[in-house]
């Protein structure tokens, strides 16, 4: 459910195509995104062993809690007086932890899941940079 959150809010900004910010006419959460990503991630469940699927797994949420401690720091150096209604306590020592103990549990699994989740991230980003370059709202509204 968190995963067409996200790319509602990428498709809102034009990073991702628009059929993933459409959305319901009654229940108004983004249904075409949830529908896609229930047959991929489906299919990928079907055709991937379960120790592979779980590895990878936990490799992307691994590296998200690594990006969302390295982003509370940099945000909190960067922007101290924004109005924060969830506080971290004791930055930058929790964050520094929380990325070290997150690689190091990444840099624990199996080299065969860091090569193959390294491959899907280049790939996904090739993809996300070759269509956002051309699509993005942002990049159009600077061009004008």
């Amino acid at each position: 459910m968190g995963q067409s959150r996200v790319f509602y809010s990428m498709s809102k900004d034009g990073l991702v195509p628009k059929v993933f910010s459409e959305l319901h006419p009654v229940h108004r959460t983004p249904f075409k995104a949830n529908w896609l990503l229930l047959i991929f991630v489906g299919a990928f469940a079907g055709f991937v062993p379960g120790s592979v699927a779980g590895d990878l797994t936990s490799f992307g949420t691994l590296f998200a809690f690594v990006l969302v401690c390295i982003g509370i720091w940099v945000l909190r150096v960067k922007n101290p007086n924004a109005v924060r209604p969830f506080k971290t306590p004791l930055v930058p020592l929790v964050p520094i932890l929380g990325v070290i103990v997150c690689s190091a549990m990444i840099f624990s699994l199996s080299t065969e899941t860091l090569v193959s989740a390294l491959v899907w991230m280049a790939v996904g980003l090739v993809i996300y940079f070759v269509y956002s370059k051309k699509n993005s709202t942002l990049r159009k509204e600077t061009k004008s």
